[in-house]
């Protein structure tokens, strides 16, 4: 069973709820918070949730905040991870497909919690297609 690791701010813990629940017969989800409205700071969860797809504790990661900026921008901050904003099914299934992202960071702000959960499935269902796009993800560490 596929292994997800999610983590949001207060702005994303309604749809990190949603998704998680929606997920949870289907794979094993990793919550690592918040764990409630009240007003956090974003790093705080998304770091730890990032190391765990880094190191290979979790196959991908789902982060929600109210724009998907900042958590996306965290996230990318890690040598592994390639993170995507992704607010329509389509953006997913590239982001998988050309870029290899193991993880994606959702706007709870700006799609409705429906739209959320059909891009979370396209994102988990889209396999990476390899051959001439492995040799630029190769090229987008930087040392």
């Amino acid at each position: 069973m596929k292994k997800i690791a999610i983590a949001c701010d207060h702005a994303g813990f309604d749809y990190k709820e949603i998704i998680k629940k929606y997920l949870q017969d289907k794979y094993e989800v990793k919550d690592f918070g918040t764990f409630s409205k009240d007003s956090v700071d974003y790093p705080d969860f998304v770091h730890p949730s990032a190391t765990s797809v880094e190191k290979g504790e979790s196959d991908f990661g789902i982060l929600i905040c109210g724009s998907g900026q900042g958590v996306a921008i965290t996230a990318n901050k890690h040598q592994d991870i390639r993170c995507a904003l992704c607010w329509m099914p389509e953006l997913a299934e590239l982001a998988r497909k050309h870029n290899n992202a193991n993880m994606i960071a959702l706007p709870a702000r700006f799609i409705a919690s429906e739209l959320a959960i059909d891009i979370v499935e396209k994102f988990l269902s889209t396999d990476f297609e390899g051959g001439r796009h492995q040799n630029r993800v190769d090229k987008i560490a930087y040392c």
